[in-house]
């Protein structure tokens, strides 16, 4: 059975960004990587990732109706 999750991709990841982010279909149980491998985004590209706010790994499954968050690394001063 086809879940969903509501998948935002921030900054420089916004550009593998599917059709329907909001309603993104997933069969419980996929993890995060293999939503980004799906995407086509480098894995050394998604840096942080955020489940429902929390900050989780790459290798969480998913079950749908989470709200998934990935970043790539970023800088600062």
């Amino acid at each position: 059975m086809t879940a969903y999750i509501d998948l935002k991709l921030y900054a420089t990841l916004k550009k593998f960004s599917p059709p329907s982010p909001e309603k993104y279909p997933v069969e419980p149980g996929t993890t995060v990587l293999s939503v980004i491998e799906k995407l086509g985004i480098p894995k050394n590209e998604a840096k942080l990732v955020f489940i429902d706010g929390i900050i989780s790994e790459l290798t969480t499954p998913l079950h749908g109706g989470e709200r998934v968050g990935i970043f790539p690394p970023v800088g600062g001063g």
